[in-house]
């Protein structure tokens, strides 16, 4: 077997990589690494110089596309503030089924805290917390205020 340790790189595809660039940088506040126009294509550090990566690719807008799924971890104190943050950006926080919230959601299974978004190209982003508690997989997946009266 590899000695697989963590995820380096995720790629996203964009109709408008202008439009994606300043969605990243200026709402999500990520640190753009490179852009190279020449290949519609921009690159994102997560977690500091040389943590991990993520690509912005614009592949243009035809009719058919693919929504993808990122992850983004993050302290639990930043996510529970996540949801004002981005309705403050005009953004609808999503729970698990996809539908609007105020608090993030609980993956027992895990266990995680967690609240979805999309961004400008229907992509679906996930904000990620592990929680330090026992995993309870039978509890499926709760709000955040379920849990913590657990």
């Amino acid at each position: 077997m590899l000695a697989i340790q963590e995820l380096f790189e995720a790629h996203l595809t964009v109709t408008n990589l202008q439009r994606a660039i300043k969605f990243y940088s200026d709402v999500l506040g990520l640190d753009l690494a490179a852009t190279f126009p020449e290949r519609h294509v921009a690159f994102y550090w997560l977690g500091g110089r040389g943590k991990s990566m993520l690509g912005l690719w614009e592949t243009g807008s035809g009719p058919q596309r693919m929504q993808l799924h990122t992850a983004f971890h993050m302290d639990l104190p930043e996510l529970l503030q996540a949801a004002e943050k981005l309705k403050s950006e005009g953004i609808t926080p999503r729970d698990f089924q996809r539908q609007p919230t105020e608090e993030p959601d609980v993956l027992a299974w895990m266990p995680a805290a967690s609240l979805y978004f999309d961004d400008p190209d229907g992509n679906q982003l996930e904000l990620i917390a592990m929680l330090p508690d026992t995993p309870r997989p039978k509890l499926g997946v709760l709000r955040w205020s379920e849990w913590k009266t657990l």
